[in-house]
């Protein structure tokens, strides 16, 4: 049911589809889709639900130590490289996400922050020197703002997408430098 809710929410947006459709075309009773879902924001939920714990995978490979032994620059080229493709691979995020931020900007925060809790365990194993108010302040930005500008040149043409991504990149590598150099040096 979600896969076909997905589907239909990219195809036609959020507010185009209904449960009636999304049970039809998922080929159960719309009863038995009220059983999981009480409503379409419930799907929505639940589809936030499951990217941010993919995306949350996906980050967690960064905690690797073929990943953490990188040089500073190669990591972050291979993260954000990593954000964009997600993005890229799984359309229905955005979708969903444009619709979440002002229909259910809690389920918005709750998966910012699992993403940021996610972030802030990886920081000390690339600087063990970092407090643990720094790994969170630090986590903060690159959720917020970096994740941001990944999920925003999402949207771009594929030439300008690549040159965002790469600006972002820049951006993220001369932000986490001061943090992450030092520790290096």
């Amino acid at each position: 049911m979600l896969d076909v809710a997905e589907a239909a929410f990219v195809e036609r947006g959020y507010a185009a589809v209904t449960t009636k459709e999304i049970a039809a075309a998922a080929e159960v009773p719309i009863g038995t889709l009220y059983q999981f879902f009480p409503d379409k924001g419930a799907i929505l939920q639940a589809l936030a639900e499951r990217y941010t714990d993919l995306l949350d995978q996906q980050l967690q490979h960064f905690a690797t130590e073929a990943m953490l032994s990188l040089p500073l620059k190669s990591y972050v080229e291979q993260f954000i490289e990593s954000i964009d493709r997600f993005f890229q691979d799984t359309p229905g995020y955005q979708a969903v996400f444009a619709e979440i931020t002002t229909v259910m900007p809690e389920t918005d925060e709750a998966g910012d922050q699992q993403l940021i809790q996610t972030f802030t365990r990886i920081l000390p194993k690339l600087n063990d020197h970092l407090s643990a108010e720094d790994c969170e302040a630090i986590s903060f930005v690159m959720v917020k703002a970096i994740g941001n500008l990944v999920w925003r040149a999402s949207g771009q043409e594929p030439k300008f997408r690549q040159r965002l991504v790469k600006e972002t990149q820049q951006l993220a590598f001369n932000y986490l430098s001061p943090y992450l150099l030092a520790a290096a040096g």
